[in-house]
């Protein structure tokens, strides 16, 4: 080997490239779902921005219903508070509560305590948690329609009027209650109608559509919503939102109260994909495979370092073992014994003592006696062993 001879190298650090190709798969995954997130975040900002917003001309929002109600006289008030939406109820009032499951239990109940006997009407638009709350002896069931536009087949005045309407969507159960049961899915209505005694009454809608700008002009739609919304000369839109809670409410609220459910399913489908990784990356056993060793080491110094290891702990008796075992293995072929019988004195001592003519008991004690008592008589049998072992090559 030239002085400017250089080695290979043997170090076993990934290099780079050995990184880039191990992680390249999981890095141009995660960027595909970061594209994929954000395109359907844009998608749904944009098409739901303004849902159910009477002061939204876009296609989920609901300025189009509120400017034919104000054609016909019917005033429309925007409300976001809880305090705002009961202060503003009366009996020639209907108050329409866009997304009534996002109320509290609490916010339910006071509700319900102030429109029960205020003589106006309130329009629930697709509950389903909270109807049984809103509007007792309604429930929703768990299966939704399947069809969207639905034929009225009840004798409420204001079904029958406008006919086929998009009112598919939360079916409702009816138990001990004196209703109007408008547009039936397999059964179930999707709209109704239930009279108070105090002269008012409680609408639950089982989908938004009829109030949507872009459905309004669709099928009976427009008239079924005029006249759900403009049976009285005043309309409060009451917008509930996860920050509208009152302060009375929001002290028994638990901190799993506040997490809007979709965290669950986040959570969940995140310890999924966590499972998956681990079984994607894990190892697997399999067949042995050859490692590049990170520095490249000589025998003598592996064989130095054992015998440092062996005189640090005073093993002179596996040292000891070590030396005669490897003797009796090199010399048995040169005296004509097989390996699988070198470590067995009846048949190694003989050929031996026949090969060099000596004393098999002297061979005995060199080759299978005790081990050493000190350093220096363990020194005194490698000297030994490898003088005879350079005997035994002597031709």
């Amino acid at each position: 080997m030239t002085a400017g001879a250089t080695l290979p190298s043997t170090s076993a650090s990934p290099t780079a490239r050995h990184v880039w190709t191990r992680a390249r798969g999981v890095l141009i995954a995660v960027v595909f779902l970061l594209f994929g997130a954000l395109t359907i975040a844009v998608l749904r900002s944009d098409a739901q921005h303004g849902r159910l917003d009477p002061r939204s001309a876009d296609p989920y929002g609901s300025r189009a219903v509120t400017t034919l109600l104000a054609d016909r006289g019917v005033s429309t008030r925007v409300v976001t508070t809880i305090d705002e939406a009961r202060t503003a109820v009366g009996p020639d009032t209907t108050l329409l509560i866009a997304a009534p499951d996002l109320l509290t239990r609490h916010q339910q109940t006071l509700v319900r305590e102030v429109t029960r006997n205020s003589g106006g009407r309130t329009i629930l638009v697709a509950p389903e948690t909270s109807v049984g709350t809103l509007a007792p002896g309604i429930a929703a069931d768990p299966a939704g329609s399947f069809d969207s536009v639905l034929d009225p087949d009840c004798e409420l005045p204001a079904a029958q009027k406008a006919g086929a309407a998009d009112t598919g969507g939360v079916r409702y159960l009816t138990t001990g209650v004196q209703a109007d049961t408008c547009y039936p899915s397999n059964g179930l209505p999707t709209l109704v109608h239930l009279p108070a005694s105090s002269g008012g009454d409680t609408v639950v809608l089982g989908a938004p559509d009829i109030l949507y700008n872009d459905r309004l002009d669709e099928q009976g739609n427009a008239s079924l919503a005029l006249q759900l919304l403009g049976s009285r000369s005043h309309l409060v839109w009451y917008l509930p939102s996860l920050s509208d809670a009152p302060a009375t409410d929001s002290h028994n609220r638990s901190f799993f109260d506040l997490l809007p459910s979709g965290w669950l399913w986040g959570t969940l489908q995140l310890f999924i994909a966590a499972a998956l990784a681990a079984l994607w990356r894990g190892r697997r056993l399999g067949p042995l495979v050859s490692e590049r060793l990170p520095v490249a080491i000589r025998a003598s110094e592996t064989v130095e370092g054992r015998a440092r290891l062996y005189r640090k702990t005073g093993a002179r008796d596996r040292a000891a073992a070590a030396l005669r075992s490897t003797t009796r293995t090199r010399l048995a072929p040169l005296v004509g014994i097989p390996a699988a019988q070198a470590h067995a004195p009846e048949a190694l001592l003989p050929a031996l003592s026949a090969h060099l003519h000596g004393d098999g008991q002297l061979l005995h004690s060199l080759l299978f006696g005790p081990p050493p008592g000190n350093d220096a008589a363990l020194i005194t049998l490698a000297d030994q062993l490898d003088a005879f072992g350079r005997e035994v090559r002597r031709p």
